[in-house]
Parts: structure tokens; sequence; C-alpha cells
């Protein structure tokens, strides 16, 4: 009997797009992984069906230590906020987040799928 797929994660995060105004404004996320898909990857799904894709390793270091791959950047804003920069032809966008709610995704995201390389440990707050 074949083992049962992993089951996709589907998680809800509020972000506050970062910009020039005054005032941030929370915006729904839903923080998407699916090991069948692509075990290696992430997605952030904005309204409007805006979804970005990067490497799951990329969240899990931006946690701690600044870092970028390509057009998308994350790193610590303090205690408890990480940022998450997006880089398109038409600007960048960036969003930050409750550190919190980005690490309960990273432990869905590996109790559900396989780790994708040897010694990935589930992911622990900053401290």
């Amino acid at each position: 009997m074949a083992a049962a797929p992993a089951p996709a994660v589907d998680d809800r995060a509020k972000g506050r797009i970062v910009s020039d105004a005054p005032l941030t404004r929370p915006v729904p996320v839903a923080l998407r992984y699916d090991p069948g898909y692509s075990p290696a990857t992430v997605r952030f799904v904005f309204p409007g069906a805006v979804e970005w894709s990067f490497p799951r390793a990329l969240l899990e270091t931006g946690l701690r230590t600044p870092t970028r791959r390509g057009d998308i950047g994350v790193w610590p804003c303090g205690r408890v906020q990480t940022v998450v920069e997006f880089h398109t032809e038409e600007g960048v966008e960036v969003v930050q987040f409750d550190t919190a709610a980005l690490v309960r995704f990273l432990r869905h995201t590996y109790s559900s799928g396989p780790s994708t390389a040897s010694g990935t440990r589930t992911p622990s707050a900053r401290r």
C-alpha cells in the first residue's frame, strides 16, 4: 500500500503593506505550501490573486538574518516583525508580518512535508 501524499498547508496571516503613506494597511495573505507540487517552495497569495513563490529556506533564514535571492528579500525587523520584499517589473512591494505567524507557518510545512536538506530542522523564533 502506497503512503498517503503529505497534506498541503494553507495558513492565513495579516501583512502590512509598507509605503510612503502615513498609515500602513493590513492585508490578508494566504501562506501556502504543497509538498506534492514543490517541496522546496512556499507561496504567499495576496488579494487580487497576486502570488509570489520563493524557497522555503529563504523564508526560514530571513527570520534570523537579512537574506535575498533574486527578486525576494527577507529580514528580521525588531524582535517580533519580519519584512518580505518583492521586486517586480512594476516596482517594489514591502510587506511586514508578525514573525510568530511565519514561524507557525514554517512549522506546519515541516510537519506536512519532507525537509529539503539533511539536517534541516523545524524553525524557532529568534532570541
